[in-house]
């Protein structure tokens, strides 16, 4: 068999509050390694308490990378990510350290180890035409339009998915042939890194609800809902025309706060719909992770020796 002489890298995978930053820190420190974000929540600036973002004195310990990228009004697509991670790993391996992939952003991971097919690049006026017509007509009849000109996209994208079904549009818009095809099409190249996959989650789905309560009702004792409130103080969202439909508003807990500053739900509920979201994330990002099926799959309460063999393993080396 022929030796694989690409440099290599770990990809700590899982589902939210499965304990893959913590894991993650423990190992950049030993290892020599730096952290790149594999989260579409930490890119945004502002987004911190709820988006469980490593502290600042966390992220002086070891060099964390794909956070605070964008101000939360700025789009950052899939691509774009892809690009900056690549770029980020190419840096750290240069660096003679390891990287470390960590996050739950199942599109991100796809994108930067798998590729994305290629396909027209974004524009901005088609964008903002298809957000006016979703603002007069509502995201549910868009996603109709998109079932008549791409049923195969329609059947993977929800109604209420504004992001994806923009984005469908757009390409259809642009190139005249419908995105599931042009992903159809798609040529992948060959990885430049050796990963190891390795998925925290419990095997017990309980205890991952107990942890994901227990950390929402944290980030409420740190200030959550103040951030959001400073969020909804900056001048840029506070102009937006749609503020609530972009991508970082949007993100689980984020959303349900927003709708509550908005009077949509007291204290209790909107604590009770936080929770939901969070755990439907997990449901979500469970799902995808089991199509994955080079990765190797450990309970974080009960698999750390397991977990430092598979390392060793994989390092070729005593750790």
């Amino acid at each position: 068999m022929a030796t694989d002489n690409r440099p290599p890298a770990i990809a700590l995978m899982g589902p939210t509050a499965s304990g893959k930053s913590a894991l993650a820190l423990e190992w950049a420190q030993r290892l020599d390694g730096e952290i790149v974000s594999v989260d579409s929540a930490l890119v945004y600036r502002g987004l911190d308490i709820g988006a469980a973002k490593p502290s600042g004195e966390e992220q002086a310990l070891v060099p964390h990378h794909l956070i605070d990228v964008r101000e939360p009004w700025q789009p950052y697509s899939a691509a774009e990510f892809a690009a900056d991670a690549r770029a980020a790993l190419d840096g750290i391996a240069a660096r003679g350290r390891l990287p470390i992939l960590a996050g739950g952003t199942g599109l991100y991971f796809q994108a930067l180890l798998k590729g994305l097919s290629p396909m027209p690049e974004a524009d901005a006026g088609i964008r903002a035409e298809i957000a006016a017509r979703a603002e007069e007509l509502g995201w549910p009849a868009l996603h109709a339009e998109l079932a008549r000109v791409d049923p195969d996209a329609a059947k993977k994208i929800k109604p209420t998915d504004p992001q994806r079904i923009q984005r469908a549009l757009e390409v259809f818009r642009l190139s005249g042939k419908p995105i599931s095809e042009w992903q159809r099409e798609s040529v992948r190249e060959r990885f430049p890194f050796r990963v190891l996959k390795l998925v925290l989650a419990p095997r017990d789905r309980a205890v991952l609800h107990q942890r994901i309560g227990k950390r929402f009702d944290a980030m409420l004792e740190a200030g959550f809902l103040d951030e959001v409130r400073r969020l909804r103080e900056l001048p840029a969202l506070r102009q937006h025309p749609a503020a609530f439909d972009l991508p970082a508003i949007r993100a689980v807990g984020y959303r349900q706060a927003w709708a509550h500053l908005d009077g949509a739900s007291d204290a209790a509920e909107f604590r009770d719909r936080a929770i939901s979201a969070t755990r439907q994330l997990a449901k979500r990002q469970l799902t995808w992770l089991r199509g994955e099926m080079d990765a190797r799959w450990f309970d974080p309460q009960t698999g750390h020796d397991a977990l430092q063999q598979a390392l060793e393993m994989f390092l070729a080396k005593p750790l």
